[in-house]
Formats: structure tokens, C-alpha cells, sequence
């Protein structure tokens, strides 16, 4: 890894409150000069762009906004929809039970039932709210999305001039609250995106299996070169998918051509899942996966440019 990508690793790993992000914007923009803010919408988002996005033919992203520390792990199988929704319920189950307890405390001390109902569902609502978001910051987020931040770093290390005037990096904020970030940037570059590829990097140093999930358009337009740029290594495993044979949910899903692009482990009938992000043991970080990362981008811009003159 480059000087630059060690040194977040190492020091940045918290960008939660505006005042961590704002910290962090000021070191990146040291680093990456042109490094722009693009802010505004609600939640404010302050999004990070290098280079012209209304004239690139790829837009690489990551978002740079880390999450609440919670209880439990985020348990995420792409290709395992029945095992991904029955986690989400069993997460929930607890705070289901917490609104029938207050509720029925507070029928039992003379509220009204309707009343006593409605207030316990939104206690519960808030206790979620704060868990999920506004809880304290997770201390280690390696995984997510740190090693999406240093994606970025390393591709706009590695790539030529060539190559980086053919392309835009943008660090999206606001994902972990509700992927507002990239709904702004998708908004305020609406024709520009229209026909761009978006490369969305969520989530890429913790495990030997690399997903890329496609959507319709991007398939169709850079399928081929995205199939021949990576390929399965000796100690890494690509999976190459269509829209209808895996869902990750991250950015990309808000751009008419995109990809995303995260790292997985495999099990028996789970399949490739993903865990320890959100909580303090997001600490893997396997460099091999930056390489592998890079190096399959660097073939994938000069098959897609040679696909496209």
C-alpha cells in the first residue's frame, strides 16, 4: 500500500460526527490536491470529488462516512436473499419485543390501549434510530468502509495521467445513514451519469471471495471487459454477477450504469457472506486485495476504452 493509504489506516479510521469528517477532509485534501466538496441536500453531504465527473467515461466511488458501533455484526449473503431478510427480522425481534413490554407497562398503569401501543412502537423507533445511527461511533472500520477510501487512494496512485483524465474519484458521505451522498452527487450530475460507469468500491479487505455485481446497463456495456479484466487468481476468487444473481446493497444501486464491488467469505448453504462490519472487530485488512483490485481496473480501462473508440 501506498505511504498515504497506510497513514488512514493508522490514524483516520473514526468519520462519523461532522467534526471527524471534517478533519479527515482537510488531511485528504492535503494529500490529493484538485480535491474538491461538493455540499448541500439533507442530511448535509459533503462529498468528495477528484476530477471532471460530467466528462468521464468511469466515475470510481466509495463512501468515506463510518458507522455507529452496534451489538451485533451487519450480516450481509448477496446471493442468499432468504438467509440475508431472516438475519434482519432476528435483529429486530428484540425491539418488537421491547414496544409490546412498554406498551403493555403502560396499559397496566391506566393508559389507553390504542395510546399505550402507539407510544411503545415509537420509543422502539427511536431506540432504533440511535442504535443503528446515532450511537457512539464504531472504533475500528476497516472493512467498512476504510478499505473502500483506500481503493480510491491506491487506484489514483497507480493509475497514469492518461488514465486519471478519462476518469472521476468521488468519496461519498452519508451511506451509513440512508445512501444520501451518492442520491446528491446522482442528482446534481443527473445527464452526465446517465451513460457513465459508476464503480462503486463498499466493503473490498476482508475476504478471499471479490463479488461484482453488475446492473443491466453496465452489463451490457462493460460485462465483456469487466469478465476479461478479472479473473479468478490463485488465491483470490472473482464472482462475476448479473443484476438477478446477487444483491449488495451500497451506492452504486442509485446510478442507471454501475457496478459494486466487495469482498466476501464463503460457507457452506450460507454461501458468500459478509460480517464484523459495524462492529469494533472490523480490524482485516488484506492488502492483497488492493492489488488484486487495482491491477483487474487497470486491464478493465483499457479493454473498456479500446471496446468503446
Amino acid at each position: 500500500m501506498t505511504e498515504l493509504s497506510r497513514v488512514i489506516l493508522r490514524d483516520w479510521q473514526v468519520r462519523k460526527t461532522k467534526a471527524q469528517k471534517q478533519r479527515f477532509i482537510e488531511y485528504l485534501q492535503s494529500r490529493l490536491p484538485g480535491l474538491a466538496v461538493e455540499e448541500g441536500g439533507w442530511p448535509r453531504c459533503r462529498n468528495l470529488v477528484l476530477g471532471d465527473p460530467e466528462n468521464a467515461d468511469v466515475v470510481f466511488t466509495a463512501h468515506y462516512d463510518t458507522c455507529a458501533r452496534l451489538p451485533f455484526p451487519n450480516f450481509i449473503t448477496p446471493k442468499n436473499l432468504l438467509i440475508y431478510l431472516l438475519y434482519q427480522l432476528l435483529i429486530l425481534i428484540p425491539f418488537f419485543a421491547a414496544a409490546g413490554l412498554l406498551a403493555w407497562c403502560l396499559i397496566r398503569a391506566g393508559v389507553f390501549a390504542l395510546l399505550a401501543i402507539l407510544l411503545g412502537w415509537f420509543a422502539v423507533f427511536v431506540l432504533i434510530f440511535y442504535v443503528f445511527i446515532f450511537g457512539p461511533a464504531n472504533p475500528h472500520t476497516v472493512n467498512d468502509n476504510t478499505s473502500g477510501v483506500l481503493t480510491l487512494c491506491e487506484l489514483i496512485a497507480a493509475l497514469s495521467e492518461e488514465e486519471r483524465s478519462r476518469c472521476a474519484f468521488v468519496f461519498f458521505d452519508h451511506e451509513e445513514t440512508g445512501l444520501f451522498g451518492s442520491a446528491l452527487f446522482h442528482s446534481r450530475h443527473k445527464k452526465a451519469m446517465k451513460n457513465c460507469l459508476v464503480i462503486n468500491f463498499d466493503c473490498v479487505s476482508d475476504g478471499d471471495h471479490i463479488l461484482i455485481v453488475q446492473n443491466g446497463k453496465a452489463k451490457r456495456r462493460a460485462g465483456a471487459a469487466l469478465g476479461a479484466a478479472f479473473h479468478t487468481a490463485e488465491d483470490k476468487q472473482l464472482h462475476l454477477c448479473g443484476p438477478l444473481e446477487a444483491f449488495y446493497p451500497s451506492d452504486q444501486i442509485n446510478f442507471p450504469c454501475a457496478v459494486g464491488v466487495a469482498a466476501l467469505n464463503k460457507a457452506p448453504v450460507l454461501g458468500l457472506y459478509m460480517t464484523r462490519i459495524h462492529t469494533p472487530r472490523d480490524t482485516v485488512c488484506d492488502e492483497r486485495n488492493f492489488s488484486f483490485l487495482v491491477e483487474g481496473v487497470q486491464r478493465f480501462l483499457r479493454l473498456y476504452e479500446a471496446n468503446n473508440d
